[in-house]
């Protein structure tokens, strides 16, 4: 399946219907910390990887960006982003570590409402890239009882697998 085919585009509402105990503990995890990682493509394939503030606003999972930040120019040639949950100092990482990967749209003239919300609730210095997410895989590992390493991986049309590692 091409990387470009929205069949199966889910935005963080629909993610959230589906899946509510995994959603709100995604959530939790990356309002625990402001920074977090966002890793985009260069124009020669190679991974990029920068920090970013990302908000859930409206249903919505919101990565902006200042003007012409090579992130920003990066999800403008392609769209596939991972976006990492700040891990935290020490070794701790309650909640685990989380990851979200999808397609970034950059909202602008055609989505003016969305953008005045957004304006409204972060306040973000101007001009800015906004972009809106549609998600392809939500994966969280953690620890269980010290014992075995815990894996959920949702894709949008997939109940949650969980995978359990001695």
């Amino acid at each position: 399946m091409s990387h470009t085919n929205s069949a199966h585009a889910t935005n963080w509402a629909a993610f959230t219907s589906a899946e509510p105990a995994l959603a709100k503990t995604v959530e939790d995890r990356f309002g625990t910390f402001t920074h977090h990682i966002l890793a985009t493509l260069r124009k020669d394939g190679s991974p990029r990887t920068t920090g970013l503030e990302v908000r859930f606003l409206d249903g919505e999972l919101w990565l902006g960006m200042m003007p012409n930040s090579l992130k920003a120019l990066d999800l403008r040639r392609d769209p596939r982003f991972t976006l990492q949950a700040n891990p935290g100092s020490g070794t701790d990482m309650g909640g685990g570590d989380v990851r979200i990967s999808g397609r970034a749209i950059e909202t602008g003239d055609d989505d003016p409402a969305a953008k005045a919300a957004y304006v409204k609730e972060v306040e973000p210095p101007e001009p800015f890239h906004l972009f809106r997410t549609e998600l392809t895989e939500v994966v969280r590992t953690y620890v269980k009882d010290d014992t075995y390493l815990v894996v959920e991986i949702w894709k949008p049309g997939e109940p949650v697998r969980t995978l359990r590692r001695k």
